[in-house]
């Protein structure tokens, strides 16, 4: 359709006339609804407002819209206002100067908008009446408590050659009846209908079929399911005659239909060869990071199958490709802190991920959280929120899951006297980028395969270099193992000679050496404790057998990072403390650096020879305490936990051999030692909760 789009909205909410008392609503429906209709991502509709104006200006107005038309112009009209029926039966449109007893003269007939409509050459008109509908009376006179105003009998079809118009009125019922000459004013609420309307434009939830477009029945179907959702007592009505569908607006709701994969590619994810279904594996993980969402959906859908029917190593390699497409937003929690009454705060939600992750549509969970969709994600606003602490939701739901991100904080009210009052800071928006019109994106043409996958090697999830930081740190255990046992003739000396501090160490290089050779840990729970563990045997402390096991385990942690490195799907970054696990990660990092430079001075005070093994414990304690924090900040949070796991084995045996191992441990309180050693307990009990609450987050 190449017409023009043209919108008048008619918004009468003040009236001169006692016996017609003011509706809060028109005002407010008028700006929001002309908000939405004149957006050029939405509707793109050249939009005129008509605010209380007296009954011939709105006359003018409505015969010049639909005058001044061509054939393929879209017109739409709204009416919100008080809607009056004459003692005759006559339907009239309350203006500013409307008298009730002289409706002829001073309102707008409805005949006189149907003349209009039949006069109009544009084949596509939409007429809206959000209009609260009684009797006019002369003083004195009973009026009648409810009935049916039969609103649609104003405007019948005949004339419009069976095409080209519709109207929808918000009720087809008298909401409320004069008292005398005066209108009950209990009855001045705001308006149902244009709330709607206006949500289901702006959020595309008007969309039922998430093809991209709003067409009016679809918007009238869902004005009927949300006004009588909202009051059951008020039931919209409609009367179309048009041929085809009449699209108002464009939607961000479009259901993306997947594409199927190529046939190759399907055989392979089938194939009875394991190694095969691993490179189909591969290739998906490849397809559903493309910006080609139709593509990378159907990728979605083969891994979501493989990972719930395959052999366990399978269905745990297509489950980790299928979670780095899952539905995330940044943050993951809107904090507003205290919010002055009647401020608008604004904050903002960005989906993170691959573009399939990014393609989602945003929900609020209660009326005073306002989201509205904007080009990068979605922006919150508070309105008419109670004093006092508020806690919503906002369900952020995609092609591949949905997350749930709590909003919270505090209205305040704002002291009635102070000088010279500033305003509250405002979070602003940034400014959206211009609207583009956006075509339909042109099918990307499906690569060829060579046949077949058996080609493709096994390989670990993060390479070879992986498997190969696994096997090092397998390796250094055994040697450590073999070598503190071959040391000692029996179990006493065994104990005397201080074999033992080993044994916490190679439990937690097995650990980290198993943990980088299976699929779900290799990625960043065996990474993050191999470079715990090595950043403090990185100190070259203690017999030439444990120097090259540590040695060992250095090269493995260094193989690790390669193998992250090389990955594609997993970086690395800083942040803030997440929770309460962090904060005390810290601390204990700063209680254990405190009780070993207490050591250290105690050292340096006890004889100037010793000085070489108090700066031996302030290397250990700077180590300890830069592996602290570095767990506590790291994301992704597996690999920070990992990271103190690896801190907390490392600190163990590393104050355990500075204090039995070196000559002067028996000329020192320990008082600072112990401090030390209790500090890496805690941190590897702090760990394993942390891990555990990882864990069931994921």
């Amino acid at each position: 359709m190449t017409g023009e789009r043209r919108a008048l909205i008619i918004a009468n909410g003040e009236y001169d006339n006692p016996g017609l008392s003011a509706l809060r609503s028109p005002a407010a429906d008028a700006e929001a609804l002309a908000e939405v209709l004149a957006d050029r991502t939405i509707s793109d509709f050249d939009v005129q407002v008509v605010r209380d104006e007296t009954a011939h200006v709105i006359a003018g107005r409505v015969e010049d819209l639909f005058a001044d038309s061509a054939p393929d112009d879209v017109l739409l009209v709204h009416f919100s206002c008080h809607g009056l029926k004459s003692e005759s039966g006559e339907l009239f449109f309350a203006a500013r100067n409307t008298r009730p007893e002289r409706l002829a003269s001073s309102a707008v007939p409805a005949d006189f908008v149907q003349r209009c409509m039949r006069m109009s050459r544009s084949r596509s008109i939409v007429l809206l009446l959000d209009c609260c509908y009684g009797g006019a009376f002369s003083q004195g006179v009973a009026v009648r408590a409810s009935g049916e105003v039969n609103v649609l009998d104003a405007f019948p079809g005949g004339g419009f050659g069976g095409r080209g118009r519709a109207v929808i009125t918000a009720s087809n019922s008298i909401e409320y009846a004069f008292e005398g000459d005066n209108l009950a004013d209990d009855h001045a609420r705001p308006s149902v209908f244009t709330s709607a309307l206006v949500d289901g434009l702006r959020t595309g939830d008007a969309d039922r079929d998430e093809d991209g477009w709003i067409a009016l029945s679809e918007l009238y179907d869902y004005l009927f399911d949300s006004v009588r959702e909202r009051n059951p007592n008020q039931t919209p009505s409609r009367d179309i005659e048009m041929q085809g569908e009449l699209y108002l607006a464009r939607s961000r709701r479009r259901r993306i239909k997947p594409s199927p994969v190529p046939a190759d590619l399907r055989a392979a994810s089938e194939d009875p060869n394991m190694f095969t279904r691993l490179g189909a594996v591969t290739e998906l993980q490849r397809r559903l990071a493309s910006d080609n969402l139709s593509v990378a959906i159907g990728a979605h859908e083969v891994l979501t199958t493989m990972a719930q029917t395959d052999i366990q190593h399978i269905a745990d390699a297509a489950d980790l490709a299928r979670q780095e497409a899952r539905v995330r937003t940044e943050p993951d929690v809107v904090r507003f802190g205290e919010v002055v009454r009647g401020a608008r705060p604004v904050a903002r939600i960005r989906p993170a991920g691959p573009p399939i992750a990014r393609a989602c549509r945003f929900a609020s969970s209660d009326p005073w959280l306002r989201v509205t969709e904007v080009a990068d994600g979605a922006e919150i606003f508070l309105e008419q929120a109670e004093i006092g602490a508020f806690e919503g939701r906002v369900t952020v739901t995609g092609p591949t899951g949905e997350v749930v991100v709590r909003v919270e904080g505090r209205i305040i009210q704002e002291p009635e006297t102070r000088p010279e009052p500033e305003p509250e800071p405002v979070p602003v928006a940034e400014p959206e980028p211009a609207p583009v019109r956006v075509a339909a994106p042109e099918p990307v043409p499906e690569p060829t395969f060579a046949p077949p996958y058996r080609a493709m090697a096994p390989r670990p999830k993060l390479g070879m270099m992986a498997g190969v930081a696994g096997v090092l740190a397998l390796v250094a255990a055994l040697y450590l193992l073999v070598v503190i046992f071959t040391l000692s003739d029996s179990v006493e000396e065994f104990f005397e000679d201080g074999g033992w501090i080993a044994l916490p160490l190679i439990a937690f290089v097995t650990g980290a050496g198993v943990a980088m050779l299976r699929v779900k840990t290799s990625r960043a729970v065996g990474p993050g404790m191999l470079c715990g563990l090595a950043l403090l045997s990185s100190i070259p402390f203690g017999p030439v057998p444990f120097v090259l096991a540590d040695g060992c385990v250095l090269l493995a942690a260094v193989c690790a990072v390669v193998a992250m490195w090389r990955d594609p799907g997993f970086r690395l970054g800083m942040g803030k403390p997440r929770d309460r696990f962090a904060v005390a990660a810290i601390l204990l990092g700063v209680v254990g650096t405190t009780g070993l430079i207490v050591e250290a001075a105690e050292l340096f005070d006890y004889s100037s020879s010793r000085a070489d093994e108090g700066a031996l414990y302030l290397v250990v304690a700077a180590l300890f305490l830069i592996g602290t924090v570095l767990g506590a900040l790291l994301r992704p949070d597996a690999f920070g936990v990992a990271l103190l796991a690896g801190v907390a084995g490392g600190g163990i045996v590393m104050v355990c051999a500075l204090y039995f191992a070196l000559p002067s441990s028996s000329s020192v309180t320990g008082a600072g030692w112990g401090i030390g050693l209790g500090a890496t307990l805690a941190l590897a009990v702090l760990a394993v909760l942390a891990a555990r609450k990882v864990t069931a987050e994921h």
